[in-house]
């Protein structure tokens, strides 16, 4: 069984193509929640991506809860930088997924307000805004495969 990573409302198709081609690497699941800021046949995205795109196993949904109600006991952590825990301070499973919000916005408040105990952090210095999502996905993701002994991998 993979991980799953989550993107909520992606907005930059550079970040996705750059995203699937870390899941096509590590064997992840790649979820996208709609409305994408842009279009999947968009020729950025593929250009990140396009080794990788055809071994990423990719599925979409209209809304996060479309998602949640088809994993209901699923292990569900919650990237962002309102989170006290540190990402290295979680427990991963096999199969959990991990969530992470748009660039320009990242998750919804009620979204991590819902979900305090599973808001994760990758730590920074404060006068920055954030690290790139795709390096932020990357960073949270092999520490994941590292805690699940990298399944899989070489």
């Amino acid at each position: 069984m993979s991980l799953n990573i989550v993107l909520v409302e992606p907005e930059i198709p550079q970040n996705t193509g750059n995203i699937a081609r870390t899941c096509a690497v590590t064997g992840s699941k790649l979820h996208l929640i709609r409305p994408l800021g842009f279009s999947v046949n968009d020729k950025y995205l593929k250009r990140a991506g396009l080794d990788y795109w055809d071994l990423v196993d990719i599925y979409y949904y209209d809304s996060f809860t479309e998602l949640k109600s088809q994993y209901p006991d699923g292990l569900f952590y919650y990237s962002t930088t309102k989170a006290k825990k540190k990402y290295t301070e979680a427990v991963y499973r096999e199969g959990c997924f991990i969530v992470f919000g748009k660039e320009t916005a990242g998750l919804p408040k009620t979204l991590l307000e819902d979900n305090k105990e599973f808001c994760i952090r990758v730590p920074m210095i404060n006068d920055v805004r954030s690290l790139n999502l795709a390096n932020s996905v990357a960073i949270v993701l092999y520490e994941a495969l590292r805690q699940i002994g990298f399944p899989g991998m070489l």
